[in-house]
Formats: structure tokens, C-alpha cells, sequence
């Protein structure tokens, strides 16, 4: 089978598979918030997004804190920056580390000029596993929503401004219900306030969030999504 038909094969069978598991699973964000689902909404494959990143990184990690859906603060290492290029247009994004218990995985969260609109407002992640030659295959075809974009009974960090892209990424995930579609981070905070206060939102108030980058109530046995490979050697 030629690499890209191969590729395009494993994509789908990993999607089909995510909708199995968010169908029935019990740590499903629908199954355990009592959602109705619906099939996952996805761009089409397309390998232009597959892109060659190289990860510079800082001498000693940093602390960072990213803004939960609740108005919390997640806290992460920052790693360091990729950069590469999108429809020839280079750019970076930040890395984070969520810290113990997930090994060598970082995620990346980000938001694009579909985030609002295509894809989902406050932004989607990508995963891999580091390695030792920071070069890494990333395919936003694999960039996926938090579990936030689905219920609120998950807590999720959104990404930074410096992980704006200045493109659209017409690749990976949807977002799931297009006619609830928060236009960005700030605006899924205050509509949840709303809602809590019965339309009379309060200033927003900073406090810590749990350390999981994608849900408080996140689990083992969840579905990880494979969105960068380590380049084959020759």
C-alpha cells in the first residue's frame, strides 16, 4: 500500500475507533456528563498539514499557567518553542510539559483562523512523545478538542496568545456542535459565569486548576491521539 494511502487508512480507523470509545466507554466525556452523542466532526485528510517541526528548547524549563474553562489556572511546563511552516508562512508554538505521571508526552494547544467559526473556539491540542533529536513529524490532521468543547464537567487549559496561528489549520478535529460554538477562551469563561449567576456575570477571579492539560477528570484508558512521529532514519 503506498505511504500516503496507508496513512490516510490509519487516520480513519483512528477516528472510528474515538467514536467508539466515546459512544460507550465510561470515562467518555459523554457517557460520564450524560451527553447525547453524535459521530465526531473531522476536516478532511489532507497531508499538507503534516508538517517537519524542530523543538528548540530553554536550558531549565519554566513554569507556566494556562486559563481553564472554569477561570482557573492549569499549571504546566513550558518546554520550549516549535517552529515550522504552514502554507509557507513560519511559525512557532509553545510546548508543555503537564508534569508527573504522563513520561516523556507534551502537548501543544492551539488556535488558528478557523477557531470560532470551522473548529472549535478556545482552541484544540495536539500530543507527542519527545525525543532526542527534537525533529519531529507533527499532523495537525491528529490536532483534537478537549474534553471542555463537549461538557463542562471538565476543566481544560486553553492555549496561550503566543500559540495563535496566523493561518487557518483546515485539518483534525471539528467542532462538535457548530450552532454552540464558543468564539474564544475568554467567551466560554464568561458564559459559564452567566449561566452560574443567572446572566449577571461577575469580574473573572484567577484560582489553580488541576495539572491535566486536557481534563481535570481525565482518566487512564482515555483515547490518546498520536499527532507527531519520530523522523525514520535513512
Amino acid at each position: 500500500m503506498p505511504a500516503d494511502a496507508a496513512w490516510r487508512t490509519e487516520l480513519e480507523t483512528e477516528r472510528r475507533m474515538k467514536d467508539e470509545f466515546m459512544a460507550r466507554h465510561p470515562e467518555s466525556p459523554f457517557v460520564s456528563g450524560r451527553v447525547p452523542f453524535h459521530a465526531l466532526r473531522y476536516f478532511a485528510p489532507d497531508p499538507k498539514y503534516r508538517v517537519r517541526a524542530t523543538l528548540t528548547r530553554l536550558a531549565v524549563p519554566e513554569e507556566a499557567y494556562l486559563r481553564t474553562n472554569r477561570d482557573g489556572q492549569a499549571v504546566m511546563r513550558y518546554l520550549g518553542d516549535l517552529a515550522f511552516q504552514v502554507d509557507r508562512t513560519a511559525v512557532r508554538l509553545a510546548v508543555y510539559h503537564a508534569g508527573e505521571g504522563v513520561g516523556t508526552s507534551v502537548f501543544v494547544p492551539f488556535r488558528d483562523r478557523t477557531s470560532g467559526a470551522e473548529s472549535y473556539g478556545p482552541g484544540r491540542y495536539l500530543t507527542f512523545e519527545l525525543n532526542e533529536d527534537d525533529v519531529y513529524d507533527l499532523d495537525f490532521n491528529r490536532a483534537f478538542n478537549p474534553y471542555c468543547a463537549y461538557t463542562d464537567d471538565f476543566e481544560c487549559g486553553f492555549p496561550p496568545a503566543q500559540n495563535d496561528l496566523p493561518v487557518a489549520i483546515r485539518a483534525g478535529e471539528k467542532v462538535w456542535a457548530a450552532d454552540e460554538n464558543p468564539a474564544t477562551p475568554s467567551t466560554v469563561v464568561l458564559n459559564r459565569l452567566r449561566r452560574a449567576t443567572g446572566g449577571s456575570a461577575p469580574a473573572p477571579r484567577p484560582k489553580r486548576a488541576a495539572r491535566s492539560p486536557s481534563a481535570r477528570r481525565t482518566r487512564r484508558g482515555s483515547p490518546r491521539s498520536r499527532t507527531a512521529r519520530r523522523p525514520r532514519r535513512g
